[in-house]
Formats: C-alpha cells, sequence, structure tokens
C-alpha cells in the first residue's frame, strides 16, 4: 500500500493531508488559511472531493476556523473527540489556560480579545475515548485520545514513526522559541502523563500543529527535567 502526508500551512495552523487508500484531514486551520489551503492542495494535485474525513485533533478556534469552508469544498465528514464536540457544534470554543506565565498572559489577553463566533457545525463522527483505528481509509496509524491540552485531544499515530499531535507540542516563535511541550494546555500534569504513555507507542518524529516537525527526544528531555 503506498502512502504520503502532506504538512498544509492554513493560517498559523499546520494541517496534515493523509493519503493511502483513502485520504483525510487531520484539523482544519485558522482565520484567513482557506486560500493558502486551497493552493495547497492543487499544487499537491489531490481532488478535494477525494477528503472523505476532517479529523479534529480538538476544538480550539486555530483548528477549526476554515472548517466550514472545507467541509463544503470536499464534502468530508468531520470526527473529533466526544469531549471537544461541543466547541465544534457551538461555534463558540474556550480558549485554553497558560501553563508559564508567558502562556498565562497570551491566555488573558486572547480571552479578552478572541470572541470566535463560527458557524455551528455539526459532527458526523464521534470519537470516544479508545481512540479509533485508521485501516479502514489504508491508512498505517491510529488515533488515540491525548488529554492535556484539552480533554478532548487526539494525536494520530503512524506507524512510520510520526506522531501528529495538534497542541501537544509546540515549535513555532511566537508560542515559544524553542520546540517542546506547550504554553497553552488545560491540564499541564495529565498532558505530560499522555507523554509518557503514548512514547512508548513507537513515536520518532512530532509533528505539531504550530511550527516544524523536531525528533521526540527532545520532548522526552524536556519531560525529564520536570520536577
Amino acid at each position: 500500500m503506498k502512502f504520503s502526508f502532506h504538512r498544509i500551512h492554513a493560517g498559523i495552523c499546520n494541517c496534515y493531508l493523509l493519503r493511502g487508500e483513502r485520504t483525510i484531514l487531520v484539523d482544519a486551520g485558522a482565520w484567513g488559511g482557506f486560500p493558502s489551503f486551497e493552493r495547497a492542495i492543487e499544487h499537491i494535485g489531490v481532488d478535494p472531493h477525494r477528503i472523505e474525513l476532517i479529523l479534529l485533533t480538538h476544538g480550539h478556534w486555530d483548528h477549526i476556523t476554515c472548517l466550514d469552508q472545507i467541509r463544503g469544498m470536499t464534502g468530508a465528514k468531520v470526527a473529533v473527540h466526544f469531549q471537544d464536540q461541543y466547541m465544534i457544534e457551538s461555534g463558540e470554543p474556550p480558549f485554553p489556560a497558560g501553563v508559564n506565565g508567558y502562556g498565562r498572559a497570551m491566555s488573558w489577553l486572547s480571552r479578552r480579545l478572541i470572541h470566535p463566533k463560527l458557524p455551528k457545525i455539526k459532527v458526523d463522527k464521534v470519537i470516544g475515548d479508545e481512540g479509533m483505528s485508521l485501516d479502514e481509509y489504508g491508512i498505517p496509524g491510529r488515533v488515540v485520545h491525548a488529554p492535556g491540552h484539552t480533554k478532548g485531544h487526539t494525536a494520530v499515530l503512524l506507524e512510520t514513526g510520526d506522531a501528529l499531535v495538534g497542541d501537544m507540542a509546540m515549535n513555532d516563535w511566537y508560542l515559544r522559541l524553542t520546540p517542546g511541550l506547550p504554553v497553552l494546555a488545560d491540564d499541564f500534569p495529565a498532558l505530560v502523563e499522555t507523554w509518557k504513555r503514548i512514547i512508548p507507542m513507537g513515536i520518532k518524529r512530532v509533528y505539531p500543529a504550530h511550527g516544524l516537525d523536531f525528533p521526540v527526544e527532545v520532548l522526552q528531555k524536556e519531560i525529564a527535567e520536570i520536577k
């Protein structure tokens, strides 16, 4: 089976296109990201209607702002963990808490300035705590429940050792200057425990929603230093 995946920049959010026997999109972009998403799909040479599922790692605004446009373009179904389902269906997702001083300042300011009122979108596929296999899509991997950043956060673990982790890690200048754990999370201790649970599942390289990918050893070192 031939498999490939592609990073697509959609605003400040990375989306990931997974192409196996069928095609899945992971996350749905931030404000202003739809034109770049359209260009990327054209450049890759994918018929938008081949995208069958939009899998959301979680429900924060910067991962779902282009969801309505992408769903209209592709006709794809929408999947998210049940604990983040309300964010999609209400169109008013909350902003996460801060982990450190910088994160807390960002959270405080953003909660006062950012009030997204997005289209209310019915979730087609609700993911439980058991996650889901991607076998039916011909994609060598699975979705795992990965709480911490939000209660319903999920990650895609590919058999290649590549992990698409949403906001479980960050590597963009406006969040942190070096790759590592997020500066925003509703339950940071739970997030750390999630990493301890899933790293042994064969993760070799981490692909965050914000910034470029990096080796998992970066996280292992940071986690080991947490008191």
